[in-house]
């Protein structure tokens, strides 16, 4: 049976049981605070335990893309030196949202296995939540009663709650569980020791394949557990893992999950794989072909590698594949990009993201290769500095801080380091590295740590959002709660109607302010602007944004009286700007496709009152003929002043139907809102202009490359471009007043010529300086035996320095010239080193520890060297350093 039989054979049986089919969810996760990506098979309906949403149907089935590699669900350092843990990975799942419960779920679960699947029932374990006296929880009796009609008894095992009783973080929804496990062993191992004791202790063939989570309980931030509304059931089952069983493997490498990636691999590098767990040629190729799919997968769901939060997370998996590769397959050129094809005929069908973005996925992890080999090559040279410098000084062991910088700022693998250490008999400060580590993650730790405690529900109430067409209301808070974080304390509000518009689709959460209606000489209901400005109870709303369906305000100071009405207060300036620049988006997107091609698509973009940026798919730098023209055309639109339409709740199909453009990496619902500027149609949540001529006018700024295919634009518009023509016109004036001339560009060119003209006369006076300066000093060598030393303090520029440093080795023999200059009140530095000498004594070796004077660095070859640095008052020092020489 295949991987894609299997997967269907799974869907097919829930429907025929009344299950709702859907797709798998994004894997990159844009909505929710608490995660980056989905990293489990519940993560899309999550609101429906919480209640904040209702399910599409009581009962619904899927496949969802998980990646775990970071928090407390990190399977990273596991992949590829065991058989069955992965970065990405599908959970087959069914949901039931307060429909059936435990007795439906065990015997669909044991019908499928052994009915459907044909797994034999004596091959099958099951565990079930023993309880937890701490928690005042007993165990789960009704479990155990559901599973004994299916299995012997003997064979259901008690699980402690880090097994058996599920959570999908520090809190939110959980409840105990029943694993089901099967023995994958042959009939000798299985007769020599029982699977009962292998359970949960990770046997690679006694494996964990479903989890049959009972959600009950929510908890809360305090810790303790509270009843769910109603019971759920959400089951997640590892595909990977069950093909191995149905396949009779004894790893999930050994599937056509992942065959078909690995022959690819073999004909690329020319390494055969043969399954060892412990050959590092086969654990590298099974970190290639495992994180491949997690790389693809997210790029293809709209999450680019770069160097903070989720994209650094992907960055950072594909460059520990590009690492595998060159260390142990011997892959010095890019190769893994050329895995996409092959994933994507695989998958393609079933996952048609991969199909639509094949050439995006292919070409950002091909310039990601090349980048980070390039970081490689780099550091090879880096780490030889660190090593010729240890030997220097008869040392046996690489500074740890020096190998952490290394791996921390340039990106350099620090077990790359260890092995090359240990080719020269050396050994790397593993404290050292250790203690620049820890530091780094408490820094991390420190910028990003946030207490969030309990929500107080003041009214239960469904909260609903007044933006689109009210700026002002009266309204009252239905829950707040604290947070702590290195900013100070803030609370978190929920009203009961928001005209705050929160953070999304790439437009900034609204500002403004709430003022209280027990405010002395106050009218709640109709105040003046005068009344606003003088109010002493003003709350102001630093930012809003969207979490778990409620739309959140940040306040400093909780209120006197938070059950008071409000009377709440959009900035209305800063909204103007920003939903000016975001409906120019718009019309830039349909810009782009008409000037470029179709194939262009956006990829993210961030709308804030003082600018845009829009990042789109194209492969090549824009002309600037390119630019003017869409410029052109956006302002056009501008001019012709379009009237919003707007379909708040329009089917997706009908949208799609009408030409609406679906935004990269977004998750739509049945019912969407289409925004329309005559023949632009965009999926939207975000607020706009009633008609285009509100836009001003439109200017790009700005055209550069973010990532391999994906091109970025910024550009600003309505009040911002004003300001821009106005500044441009004042820099005109005075620009014209000081060259007294009217005609610009005719004045400038003059004055270039004028200053090239001086430029060679004052090198050539240089020049002659540098002549007479190596003639007096060629006396103020020192000597000690038949070496020769100078060591000078001036003030000449580098350039002088440099002349006069690689005349004098010219001229002298077995010398080493260090010259100390302060040119323009900057400490350099600069070494050189008679060719002659060049064993002895290395110019790069000796700049950098005279640079240390001076706070600064640089470096060289061994006969000529430079540093630069931000102390000039160390110069004396160095002087002095450099006489010991």
């Amino acid at each position: 049976m295949t991987s894609q039989q299997i997967r269907q054979q799974f869907l097919d049986y829930f429907k025929e049981k009344g299950h709702l089919i859907v797709p798998s969810a994004p894997i990159v996760l844009k909505d929710d605070p608490t995660l980056m990506f989905s990293n489990s098979g519940m993560t899309q309906f999550k609101d429906y335990f919480l209640g904040y949403r209702e399910p599409k149907a009581p009962r619904i089935a899927d496949t969802q893309k998980c990646l775990r590699v970071s928090g407390k669900h990190n399977d990273l350092d596991d992949v590829g030196r065991d058989t069955y843990h992965h970065t990405m990975f599908e959970m087959l799942g069914n949901w039931s949202f307060g429909d059936y419960f435990k007795k439906e779920a065990i015997d669909f679960a044991w019908e499928l296995l052994t009915e459907v699947y044909k797994i034999p029932k004596e091959n099958l374990y099951v565990t079930i939540f023993e309880g937890d006296a701490s928690e005042n929880l007993g165990r789960d009796q009704d479990a155990y009663d559901c599973w004994k009609t299916h299995i012997d008894e003997s064979r259901i095992i008690n699980g402690n709650k880090k097994d058996n009783f599920w959570e999908m973080g520090e809190s939110g929804p959980c409840g105990p569980c029943s694993e089901i496990h099967v023995d994958l062993r042959s009939e000798e191992e299985k007769a020599d020791i029982s699977a009962l004791d292998l359970v949960n202790n990770d046997h690679p063939q006694v494996v964990e394949i479903w989890n049959l989570v009972f959600m009950e309980f929510n908890r809360k931030a305090d810790g303790s557990l509270e009843k769910l509304p109603a019971q759920h059931v959400d089951t997640g089952m590892g595909f990977e893992r069950l093909c191995m069983a149905l396949q009779n493997q004894k790893s999930n490498y050994d599937t056509d999950v992942f065959t078909p990636l690995i022959a690819k691999v073999e004909q690329l590098s020319g390494k055969k794989y043969t399954g060892i767990l412990e050959d590092e040629k086969d654990i590298a190729i099974r970190v290639v072909v495992d994180h491949i799919r997690a790389v693809a997968f997210a790029i293809a769901d709209g999450q680019l590698p770069s160097n903070g939060g989720a994209g650094y997370v992907i960055r950072r998996i594909l460059r520990r594949a590009i690492s595998y590769s060159y260390r142990f397959l011997g892959m010095k050129e890019p190769f893994l990009f050329e895995l996409v094809a092959v994933l994507k005929s695989e998958m393609g069908d079933f996952f048609p993201e991969l199909t639509r973005q094949q050439k995006l996925v292919t070409e950002v992890i091909r310039e990601e290769e090349n980048s980070f080999l390039k970081t490689i090559e780099h550091g090879l040279k880096r780490i030889d500095l660190i090593i010729s410098e240890t030997i220097a000084k008869n040392e046996k062991t690489l500074p740890g801080a020096e190998v952490f910088e290394l791996y921390d700022t340039y990106g350099f693998p620090a077990d790359l380091s260890r092995i090359i250490a240990e080719e020269k008999q050396l050994t790397v400060d593993e404290k050292g590295f250790d203690e620049e580590m820890e530091k780094q993650k408490q820094r991390s730790k420190k910028s990003s740590a946030q207490k969030v405690h309990d929500w107080v529900i003041l009214e239960e109430k469904q909260e609903i959002f007044i933006g689109y067409d009210q700026t002002e209301t009266e309204t009252y808070i239905t829950r707040y709660r604290k947070i702590e974080n290195k900013d100070g304390e803030f609370y978190q509000i929920v009203l009961s109607k928001s005209p705050f518009y929160p953070e999304g689709g790439g437009q900034i959460g609204d500002k403004g302010i709430l003022i209280p209606s027990y405010t002395e000489g106050f009218d709640i209901s109709n105040p003046s602007l005068s009344e606003i400005k003088n109010c002493s109870d003003l709350i102001e709303v630093l930012e809003t944004r969207k979490e778990n369906n409620l739309i959140v305000s940040l306040i400093k100071e909780l209120p006197k009286d938070a059950g008071a009405v409000f009377y709440a207060k959009v900035n209305t300036s800063e909204r103007k700007n920003t939903q000016a620049n975001h409906s120019v988006t718009h019309l830039l997107h349909e810009a782009l496709r008409e000037v470029l091609g179709t194939h262009v698509e956006q990829k993210g973009s961030f709308v804030g009152p003082e600018y845009l940026r829009f990042d789109f798919s194209h492969f090549s730098k824009m002309s600037e003929e390119e630019l003017k023209l869409v410029e052109d055309k956006v302002n056009s639109k501008i001019k012709e002043h379009i009237a919003l339409q707007e379909f708040r709740e329009i089917p997706i199909a009908e949208a799609m139907e009408k030409g609406a453009m679906a935004l990269f990496g977004e998750k739509y619902g049945d019912k969407v809102r289409m925004i329309q500027f005559g023949t632009s149609r965009e999926l939207c949540g975000g607020t706009h202009v009633k008609n285009t001529g509100e836009i001003g006018h439109f200017k790009i700024q700005s055209e550069s490359s973010t990532a391999a295919g994906i091109r970025r634009i910024e550009a600003i518009s309505g009040d911002k471009s004003d300001e821009y023509f106005r500044n441009l016109e004042t820099q005109v004036k005075e620009i014209a007043a000081l060259l007294k001339s009217k005609d610009l560009a005719k004045s400038v060119e003059k004055l270039i010529e004028e200053n090239t003209s001086l430029k060679s006369e004052i090198e050539a006076f240089k020049k002659e300086k540098s002549k007479g300066e190596t003639a007096n000093w060629i006396n103020d060598f020192t000597e000690s035996g038949d070496k020769k030393l100078l060591v000078k303090k001036v003030s000449l520029d580098a350039g002088s320095v440099k002349d006069i440093v690689f005349q004098l080795k010219k001229e002298i023999e077995n010398a080493v010239i260090i010259i100390l200059s302060d040119s323009d009140g900057k400490p350099m530095i600069t070494v050189g080193v008679s060719q002659n000498l060049e064993g002895s004594y290395h110019a790069g070796n000796i700049v950098k520890e005279l640079a240390k004077e001076i706070q600064g660095g640089g470096g060289g070859n061994p006969g000529f060297a430079t540093a630069g640095g931000k102390n000039p008052e160390g110069l004396d020092n160095a002087y002095q350093k450099a006489l010991a020489l």
